[in-house]
């Protein structure tokens, strides 16, 4: 499986309109090479290298198998359109919250994962119910690795 953006290459900047200095809004995402098998897809978008550990920006699970995209600026709601739901980041919200590291260059990991099953989460799942309600149903995964220093 491959994950990319229209708006940065992996290892690039993440430009600032993804950003809490500029829109905030979520960067257009398209994945290929899909096993065979899948029933969702679910994406955790992290921070490593935040001052208090790793950062959730944004959770997202049970997106539709025959989806392979997500379009630039995905609503703060609990039920995507077209399927899928959110999950509560670290900003304490549903939805996506850009990148905002208090200092220095951070790296963001959008990590895109391919499930033989639906999961039984209602909205609002954290990473962590995220990752243990997919334990032993991956099928597949791949990442994209963006990065971002705020204005001084």
């Amino acid at each position: 499986m491959k994950i990319e953006s229209a708006v940065f290459h992996d290892g690039g900047t993440i430009p600032e309109k993804y950003t809490c200095d500029g829109g905030d809004i979520s960067p257009p995402l398209n994945w290929t090479g899909v096993p065979g098998g899948v029933r969702t897809f679910a994406l955790i978008c992290d921070d490593p290298d935040a001052p208090m550990g790793t950062w959730v920006h944004w959770v997202v699970y049970n997106l539709p198998a025959d989806m392979n995209e997500l379009p630039e600026g995905v609503p703060g709601d609990e039920a995507l359109p077209g399927g899928g739901l959110q999950g509560t980041n670290d900003f304490g919200r549903i939805g996506y919250g850009g990148p905002c590291p208090p200092a220095g260059s951070h790296r963001y990991f959008l990590k895109l994962y391919a499930l033989d099953t639906e999961l039984s989460l209602g909205p609002g799942a954290s990473k962590g119910e995220l990752l243990a309600a997919m334990e032993g149903h991956v099928r597949g995964e791949c990442r994209i690795v963006g990065r971002y220093s705020r204005r001084s």
